[in-house]
């Protein structure tokens, strides 16, 4: 909104197509020329983030899978935004910096699920929000005792 984080150049009707509001194409026009807006990608790919994390706690997962979940969702909406923003620092001249990073937190957050995938001792995810089944409450009283 402050124009200090944007895209490449576009065209008004490309972004009358995504049906955004007036307001933000009007923000999207700098000095004569309309930008994508990655800072509305990025927000809405967050939201988005955020409601799968939310959808995952249902599942058995193990401690730290939610986490691993986040870094592999977050990093890949980022090597994808950077590759569309203007603004960026290069590695060598040639890498976009945080596509790189994004490359080296999907890769370690996986090795890291499959690591503790094959560990047989990593305790279970337990979200105390959401209604326990039996299993669940017997092992919970087990481990009081």
């Amino acid at each position: 909104m402050n124009q200090e984080v944007y895209g490449g150049p576009v065209t008004r009707e490309f972004l009358e197509s995504l049906l955004l509001p007036e307001f933000i194409i009007n923000q999207m026009y700098i000095n004569g020329t309309y930008y994508h807006p990655t800072f509305l990608y990025e927000s809405i790919w967050n939201l988005l983030g955020f409601l799968l994390l939310i959808y995952l706690r249902r599942f058995n997962l193990r401690q730290g899978e939610i986490f691993m979940t986040y870094m592999i969702y977050y990093s890949f909406g980022r090597f994808w935004l950077e590759a569309v923003r203007l603004d960026y620092l290069l590695i060598g001249g040639v890498l976009k910096t945080a596509q790189v990073v994004s490359i080296i937190a999907i890769v370690i957050a996986v090795i890291l699920i499959i690591y503790r995938r094959m560990q047989s001792n990593t305790p279970r995810y337990f979200d105390p929000a959401l209604p326990t089944t039996k299993k669940q409450s017997k092992n919970k009283k087990k481990k009081k005792k």
